[in-house]
């Protein structure tokens, strides 16, 4: 078997640590959640086999902040031919250190695009779930939530809606400005 997510032994395994734990997924130990983020890992069913569904859920701001970021990225790539990312690196004293000019510029300019994108409310987002069964481990799936914060409630509930089919996502597509971190 290929696949060891669709292994009955690591299924098994995994149902042992769930109950250990009193939750029905396990959290990926090898990433921090956020309050907007966590990869975890649940038990259900596919083609009426037992499988491992390897998920990472978000919020609905987070990606839009990510595909603004990617659109910025992209624009600052097409406008600069000496474009490279912006890396942020530390001194000694583990202070952020300056940027150089180009780096300095390019992120302005990454700024402008964003917020021009957000005033035109160019990109939207909406809820949704993406399966991926071409994956290494179990099956993949990438579910965005229209929800401030992820809570453990919130993860439970997917969970089991999910595997009783009952999910239903809002259709809405959603917009967002960046919060001033000054208020």
């Amino acid at each position: 078997m290929d696949n060891k997510g669709f292994d009955p032994v690591v299924i098994e395994d995994y149902k042992t640590r769930m109950k250990q734990k009193g939750q029905n997924y396990l959290l990926d130990e090898s990433e921090e959640p956020s309050d907007e983020y966590v990869h975890f890992y649940f038990i259900g069913n596919y083609e009426n086999k037992e499988v491992i569904y390897d998920t990472v859920m978000y919020t609905l701001r987070m990606q839009h902040e990510s595909e603004l970021f990617e659109i910025a990225e992209h624009r600052a790539a097409k406008h600069f031919p000496q474009y490279k990312k912006i890396t942020y690196d530390e001194d000694e004293n583990g202070n952020l250190e300056n940027l150089d000019a180009l780096e300095e510029e390019i992120g302005l300019f990454m700024a402008e695009v964003i917020m021009e994108l957000e005033e035109e409310e160019a990109v939207k987002v909406k809820e949704h779930v993406d399966m991926d069964i071409h994956t290494d481990f179990g099956i993949a799936l990438d579910v965005g939530f229209h929800l401030d914060k992820i809570t453990s409630k919130d993860i439970e509930k997917f969970i089991k809606d999910f595997n009783e089919d009952t999910l239903s996502l809002d259709e809405t597509l959603y917009s967002f400005q960046t919060e001033d971190m000054e208020e």
